[in-house]
């Protein structure tokens, strides 16, 4: 799902179905308006060739139960049903089984519809099978982990509390039994909600990141590990024995467990005695599963195990699973080591799992990965079948890759693997650990020594990664790619690399080392023709041209790509592309500017601030990104179609069965939703192509869209072509005047590039933050995914910040995170230059250390390194020169980092302005730490900021200073002193304060920083835009079909708990909900927010928008203070990741205040809006269209709480600003002139009655009431309108009511305000230009006149 930037700023109100998160459509009362919108449709599919059929499957147990049914699908494996069946409680004692049908066995790796007679004569015979050691093992295993016997582990990639979801913890306390509706009474609608204590300005409770404490589980067991009598000798393995297993039970009594072929039983062995045979009766129990020999012979087992699942049960089985397919997300704050959150249990068989995972030889976990990755490449695919199983397989593969590699370079940096080549530098040492290859991403061999040295080669592992990911994602016939992992960990780069057969082969004189491309450098360039067909195929998808090169003799060779990209024949036969950190050229425009003198040698031990001393960029590796030359492709493709109209056909979309890939030719004749173009998602940055429509083309697609009928535009692009030379402004050196000439335009070329990118790429980014024509980024993460998709690299986050800066009104929101992003990232350069050669010991003496100078320099100005002189005395070779840091020093580096790496120069005393909280965010997620959440002090005069979980009297914290911002009035400042140290808080009343802001202590964890080369499904993305085509064109039914098939195939091949399932859930809740289809958004919107959760972050962008989308659809399902919950917790969470005031806040806000006139908290809701207005005066200025239309609903606001003449005012200061914005002819206009004569016309009336009523003259007058002021309840987003204030239809309103004052507006309010009558009329002035008001929080009327 990603950042929200689906937005449609050229569709009017009615026609489109769901507001984008930055509209406030504005109808007669306020209306809830959706965080996010669906991505564009690409081409329509036939759901014939991939529909399943799902039936009810009978299973018959050897134990009671006798049998189970669950439902299956024919495009289900055998082994999907395995595992479906051993996660029934009923067979939780199964593990070492198989099915029959028919009395026959059942191969488990085949399809459901492959087994003869299954459709007719759905049962299945679950048939028991003897253990195998392995066999045994896992049992072990998995029986530990059903009965709460396993101990929290320690682990190398996971950190702590990895994975962890907080949903079930917040809904806790909130009762959907409870809901008022709208009927409901006042008594019930005057009952407390969950946001009554929320502070707009106070600082976000960080302690909403971090799950509560929660009561132990019941205690099934003491103990299971090994026996020290395992593993049995060699006579008794010949008569079965596999295993040797130690119980202990909750009655005290340790047994001793035998595990062979036949199962488990209890033995005669003691602690003294070996004796593995079965024990007689009474205690000679036995069991083909341990789980039933456990119940067995402990009587209190099964009633304790009964009360373990029900504990287990309260939690969203989502929250409890286990990630297989995806890294667990690792957050930032976690509990202190001494709570009951992260507290260290003994158990004997943690340290015992590496033998029942791995077996006693350890040889289990050893794969050949290369060979699994091109095998899985080669796999068929013509059908839908051999697609799924194939990416299914995929997946998997490159989840398992990713973890063996990140824990393998944790080793490596660690120093606990051996180098292969321990003579040479450390940056060039290589290393081989569990079959993958391990390098540094430094300058070892001195390769980049021209480029840059460390800081070009660093750049290039990480280019690299991205390249092979958009090979994997392009999918060539013929061209292999290595398995590839990018680990940054305690300031070192690892790559991981699966080993290509052949790569160390020592060949024979004369022959190079590289099939294909630059040997040494640019020196000697092969040429091996077999590789040119695959090279063009990849070089044609990147738009890459087929260019000459010399080598150092001057002779030419014309290459498919890069001379840097390189291709090696293994000695599988394969052809393999490696060095993939230069598909696009240089960005020379960048580089002229700011990399004169770059073609030097920067030796190792120079900083890395004193590498820009002259300005200078630090390296030579900047290139343009794909998704800048595919944009300026499509420019340069839409002026072809422009010159050369007469070459456009029309063309059905159908193909044969699944949707065909993406290709040149079609890319440029997407469908287009609604009649306008949609952003594509930030996430998805191969669908960018896919998301963006050529212009000239969308009144034919609109029309075939609201026909029915799919159809497309295809151009004859024979005669057109677009492609760059990626090796101009390299060295190369042409030889003839007719190469100097191709190489002067091909040079020209890519300036052009450039100039588009500085022209026109980045002031439309500017310009539709600004507008709010895209969703606006939360921190410096969700920018930076902005910036990609559109093709800017992080660089330019200078120019971005200065651009932000000259907007009118400014958009301080964007250089406030584009200055946290340029500061962490400057931070993150610096901490790994002092952590690079440090020994491990002391990253957090060092970290610690920095981050004083930085974030605690208010509390401290002098901080100290503390360094253990004890351990410093072991390492005498180690460089300890970060104790040198100070902040003055340290501040005067980031400057200069900032300044060389994105060409901006930071004010004076900027780090007095500096966020405190949300940088701190930035940092520890650039460098993995896990920061114990307990109070900081970040300012001697202040409380410290709550990083805490100590509860307030009032639900919310008040400690000033805690999201950095250090404004705010002295009087406030000494009230929440003195409430902050009210008793009430245990944690500042414990440990004395500090010297310092932080301590090694502090640094709990290290994780590492983990970039995959993974591609996303293809199969699973079509099934998904080919639903989204079906309901767009009013094919309900069958898009609905789709939509659940590609929900079914995201799961398949993903896994449920996968960050790319988590985005689709959240689409297709967006698409439920938009087909009134309530409960079941609610329901794919939770499941989204909790995979989210545990795969990105519970403090993620992505993850705040899932929970506002989840308040919005519990909202709409009736489910009003679950969804006020929600809302809640997503505003804790935003003031974490930015602080107050963000743009998207305006609709967020406005979304609560209506929630809360459906309860009839009227005065509550007219706060809420009041703070919407002040955001949208703050962002985008007193005069603009945004604030008008939320002037125009807190008039409405102000009615409902019967403040009629505050009303008339706001609707007064509306109508004015759509008149000098608009015109008087704008529908805006005209509906706000409407509303503010009935509103004028019922404050008059009760001004008249109260002035009756003074002067004892009491008289009957025509009071407009309270309920007639738009209480009716909110409509669902795209709804029709509601009626307006005063009842009747929305055209009632337009049009002229009898019985009102003759009188002007003017003339009216002056009799409101007591001033008497008047003749004056004031004309506001028109403006003669019209400015677009459907921006981010501002939603019109109707559609511009």
């Amino acid at each position: 799902m990603g950042l929200p930037n689906n937005h449609d700023a050229n569709t009017s109100a009615a026609e489109q179905p769901t507001s984008s998160p930055n509209h406030l459509t504005q109808d007669a009362s306020p209306t809830l308006v959706a965080q996010d919108a669906p991505v564009p449709p690409a081409e329509q599919d036939s759901a014939d060739d991939i529909q399943d059929a799902v039936f009810q499957l009978t299973v018959i147990l050897p134990h009671e139960p006798s049998e189970l049914q669950i439902m299956v699908s024919t495009q289900e494996q055998v082994q999907d049903v395995r595992q479906s069946i051993v996660e029934f409680p009923e067979a939780f004692q199964y593990s070492c089984f198989h099915l029959q049908h028919n009395g026959s066995r059942i191969n488990d790796f085949i399809d459901l519809s492959e087994v003869p007679g299954l459709r007719s004569q759905p049962t299945l015979k679950l048939v028991e099978d003897p253990y195998t050691e392995k066999d045994a093992r896992m049992h072990v295993v998995r029986i530990r982990e059903l009965v709460g016997a396993a101990a929290e582990r320690t682990d190398t990639l996971l950190g702590v509390s990895a994975g962890v979801s907080l949903h079930d913890t917040i809904t806790a306390n909130t009762s959907s039994s409870d809901t008022p509706n709208a009927g409901a009474s006042a008594e019930t609608a005057a009952s407390g909600s969950a946001i009554d204590d929320y502070s707009f300005d106070g600082p976000g409770r960080i302690r909403s990141m971090l799950p509560p404490a929660a009561s132990p589980p019941p205690r099934t067991i003491k103990a299971i590990s090994l026996s020290p009598w395992n593993p049995p000798p060699y006579s008794l393995r010949q008569k079965g024995h596999l295993i040797y297993l130690q119980v202990t039970t909750n009655e005290g009594e340790q047994i001793q467990v035998t595990g062979a072929v036949s199962g488990f039983f209890v033995n005669k062995c003691s602690n003294s005695k070996f004796d593995p045979f079965p024990r007689p009766p009474p205690k000679g129990f036995a069991a083909h599963s341990l789980l039933t020999l456990i119940s067995d012979f402990s009587p209190s087992f099964s009633s304790s195990f009964i009360a373990l699942q029900e504990h287990n049960n309260r939690r969203d089985p989502l929250s409890t699973f286990q990630l297989t397919n995806a890294i667990p997300a690792n957050p930032w704050l976690v509990s202190s080591s001494a709570s009951a959150l992260s507290s260290h249990h003994p158990d004997l068989t943690r340290t015992q799992e590496t033998y029942l995972i791995a077996g006693l030889e350890n040889a289990e976990t050893l794969r050949d990965w290369n060979e699994e990755f091109q095998s899985t490449r080669e796999l068929p695919r013509t059908n839908v079948q051999e697609r799924l199983f194939r990416e299914r397989l995929a997946s998997k593969l490159f989840a398992d890759y990713t973890d063996a590699a990140a824990r393998g370079a944790v080793l490596v940096a660690r120093g606990e693997v051996a180098p292969l080549n321990p003579t040479e530098t450390r940056n060039a040492q290589i290393f081989v650990y569990n079959n993958v290859f391990f390098s540094f991403g430094a300058d070892g061999v001195g390769t980049f020594a021209s480029e840059g040295g460390d800081e070009a080669a660093r750049v290039a592992t990480g280019k690299d990664v991205s390249g092979v990911r958009i090979v994997n994602q392009l999918d060539i016939d013929g061209l292999f790619t290595p398995g590839t992992v990018v680990v940054d960990y305690l300031g070192k780069r690892m790559v991981g690399q699966s080993i290509v057969p052949g790569i160390f082969k020592q060949r024979a004189p004369g022959e190079h080392q590289i099939d294909y491309g630059g040997v040494e450098g640019r020196d000697v360039v092969a040429e091996n023709e077999s590789f040119a067909p695959t090279f063009a195929t990849l070089s044609k998808a990147m738009k890459v041209k087929r260019h000459p090169v010399w080598d150092k003799d001057g002779k030419r060779h014309d290459l498919e790509g890069s001379i840097e990209t390189k291709g090696l024949l293994g000695t599988d036969g394969r052809k393999y592309v490696l060095d993939l950190y230069r598909l696009t050229p240089l960005d020379i425009s960048w580089l002229e500017e700011h990399g004169q003198g770059l073609k030097r040698d920067i030796t190792e031990g120079e900083s890395a601030a004193a590498q820009g001393t002259n300005h200078n960029y630090p390296h030579r590796m900047a290139v343009l990104r794909p998704e800048l030359v595919d944009a300026y492709w499509r420019l340069k493709m839409r002026q072809y179609i422009n010159e050369n109209p007469g070459e456009q056909v029309t063309a059905a979309t159908h193909t044969n069965g699944i949707l065909e890939p993406e290709t040149d030719d079609t890319a440029s004749s997407k469908a287009e939703v609604n009649g306008g173009p949609v952003e594509p998602e930030s996430t998805n940055g191969g669908d960018e192509e896919a998301a963006t429509a050529v212009a000239q083309n969308s009144d034919q697609k609109s029309e075939a869209a609201n026909t029915g009928e799919q159809a497309r535009i295809e151009i004859d692009l024979s005669r057109f072509s677009f492609a760059l030379n990626p090796d101009v402004f390299n060295g190369q050196e042409p030889q003839t005047e007719e190469e100097k000439a191709e190489w002067v335009e091909d040079e020209a070329e890519v300036r052009a590039v450039c100039q588009h990118l500085h022209s026109a790429v980045i002031p439309e980014l500017i310009h539709d933050l600004g507008e709010g024509d895209v969703g606006f980024p939360m921190d410096g993460c969700s920018l930076s995914r902005l910036m990609h998709k559109r093709g800017i690299n992080v660089r330019y986050l200078g120019k971005m910040a200065r651009l932000a800066q000259t907007q009118t009104p400014p958009l301080s929101a964007l250089r406030d995170i584009a200055l946290r992003e340029m500061l962490s990232r400057a931070f993150k350069h610096v901490a790994n230059h002092h952590l690079r050669h440090l020994p491990t010991p002391f990253a957090a003496s060092c970290i610690t250390h920095l981050l004083n100078c930085l974030l605690g320099v208010r509390f401290n100005s002098s901080p100290t390194a503390d360094i253990d002189d004890t351990l410093r005395a072991l390492f005498p070779d180690a460089n300890f020169d970060y104790g040198k840091v100070t902040p003055e020093s340290l501040q005067r580096d980031l400057s200069s980092q900032v300044r060389i790496r994105y060409d901006y120069d930071l004010e004076s005393q900027w780090e007095e302005n500096i966020k405190h909280v949300q940088l701190l965010r930035e940092i520890s997620q650039k460098l993995g730490l896990q920061l114990e959440a307990r109070h900081y002090h970040f300012d001697c005069h202040n409380t410290p900021a709550e990083l805490a979980t100590t509860p307030h009297t009032n639900g919310v914290s008040n400690i000033p200073g805690v999201n950095g911002s250090s404004s705010g009035g002295g009087k406030k400042k000494k009230k929440h002193h003195v409430e902050s140290g009210s008793p009430t808080s245990s944690v500042v009343s414990g440990p004395p304060v500090p010297d310092t802001t932080f301590h090694p202590d502090d640094i709990v964890n290290v994780v590492p920083v983990v970039k995959d080369a993974a591609p996303r499904s293809a199969l699973a993305e079509e099934a998904l835009e080919a639903g989204r085509i079906s309901i767009a064109q009013n094919q309900k039914e069958l898009g609905q079909e789709l939509l659940l098939e590609s929900l079914s195939l995201h799961e398949q091949i993903y896994g449920i708990l996968h960050p790319e399932v988590a985005r689709v859930y959240g689409q297709l809740s967006m698409l439920y909900y938009q087909l009134e289809e309530k409960s079941a958004a609610v329901e794919l919107a939770r499941k989204a927010v909790i995979v989210s959760e545990r795969t990105l972050g519970v403090d993620a962008a992505e993850t705040v928008l899932s929970y506002l989308n989840l308040g919005l659809f519990e909202h709409a399902a009736g489910n009003t203070p679950l969804a006020l919950t929600y809302i809640r917790h997503a505003l804790e969470l935003w003031k974490i990741i930015y602080g107050s005031n963000h743009p998207d806040l305006i609709t967020t806000i406005n979304n609560a205040a209506v929630m809360l006139q459906h309860l009839r908290r009227y005065h509550e809701s007219r706060v809420w809006f009041e703070a919407s207005l002040q955001i949208s005066e703050e962002v985008f200025g007193r005069q603009s269209p945004n604030t008008a239309t939320l002037l125009y609903q807190l008039a409405q606001a102000l009615a409902l709480d019967l403040d009629s003449k505050g009303a008339v005012v706001r609707m007064r200061e509306a109508y004015n600003i759509y008149l000098n914005t608009l015109g008087k002819d704008n529908k805006n206009t005209k509906e706000a002139e409407s509303w503010l004569e009935q509103l004028t016309q019922n404050a008059v009336n009760i001004a008249k009655h109260a002035k009756d009523l003074q002067s004892r003259r009491v008289r009957r007058v025509p009071v407009t009431p309270r309920i007639n002021m738009g209480t009716r309840p909110q409509p669902p987003v795209g709804g029709p309108s509601s009626a307006p204030l005063g009842g009747g239809t929305a055209a009632d309103a337009r049009s002229p009511r009898t019985g009102l004052d003759s009188r002007s507006i003017e003339e009216l309010m002056r009799f409101i305000e007591g001033g008497g009558d008047s003749s004056k009329r004031i004309n506001p002035k028109k403006r003669a230009g019209q400015t677009n008001p459907r921006r981010r929080g501002g939603g019109v009327i109707g559609a511009a006149a």
